[in-house]
């Protein structure tokens, strides 16, 4: 996902071993990646959806991460 304009709030996702990714808001909803991605991964309607997304993304059976707002 290459063109992705970020409109304003930034969450930093934060596991047992430190932060894992970042969700952002954008134009049409919420994107995010891992700390490891070169680009977004899609455009989510809500910011649970997204945070949702990320978590998903990790190793299976890794916690929740705690999402602070920055």
């Amino acid at each position: 996902m290459g063109d992705v304009t970020l409109t304003g709030k930034t969450w930093v996702a934060f596991g047992e071993a430190g932060a894992v990714g970042t969700v952002h808001s954008v134009e049409g909803g919420y994107t995010y990646k891992l700390l490891d991605d070169s680009e977004y991964r899609g455009v989510f309607p809500a910011l649970d959806v997204a945070k949702s997304a990320l978590h998903a993304s990790l190793l299976p059976g890794t916690p929740w991460p705690e999402f602070k707002e920055h």
